[in-house]
């Protein structure tokens, strides 16, 4: 089997239940957003596996690639001719993880009082750029929220998962023993 059909050659593209639509359409660009979020996460999980005493475990990592996953499926979907699969459904209960993902790495992290620039090591600044890719995807959801059908939780998923990457972030410094660089 091919990887290209050809069909995409015009500047379009299928949603979940035929509908065509442009490439340059809010919601391609909502959802191709999240996957660029999910491979700078792929990359992140990379760079973790190469430090001798990472900060957040692997499946964490993965879980959360699975769960935009499910954001990616669900803002492919038109809603206007098919459901949501159950399966892409982002809940409430998968905020409640980030959460706690969050609180747990932010344990013994010291408090700050001030805009933390990014960077650091390697590792730390792959995640703020993960960070930033999450933020602009969650713009990308509330704009296209303001003329379209958008999942619940999918927004707020997205909040709190920069969230978590900017805790991240900072325990991958602490962790490698690297100073923060405050903005003054």
């Amino acid at each position: 089997m091919k990887i290209y059909t050809r069909t995409g050659d015009d500047g379009t593209t299928s949603l979940v239940g035929g509908k065509r639509v442009s490439k340059s359409c809010k919601r391609l660009e909502a959802y191709g957003t999240v996957d660029e979020l999910s491979s700078y996460l792929g990359m992140v999980e990379s760079l973790f596996s190469d430090m001798p005493s990472a900060p957040e475990k692997s499946e964490n990592i993965r879980w959360i690639q699975q769960k935009l996953f499910c954001v990616g499926g669900s803002l492919a979907t038109d809603v206007t001719t098919s459901e949501i699969p159950a399966v892409c459904m982002v809940t409430a209960q998968d905020i409640e993880r980030l959460e706690s993902m969050t609180d747990a790495l932010q344990q013994g992290l010291p408090e700050h009082h001030c805009f933390i620039l990014p960077g650091g090591c390697l590792a730390a600044s792959a995640t703020h750029v993960a960070r930033t890719v999450c933020r602009r995807a969650e713009r990308l959801v509330v704009c296209l929220q303001q003329d379209s059908s958008v999942p619940e939780n999918v927004a707020a998923f997205l909040n709190r998962l920069s969230d978590y990457l900017f805790v991240l972030a900072r325990k991958t410094n602490q962790v490698s023993h690297t100073d923060e660089i405050l903005w003054k």
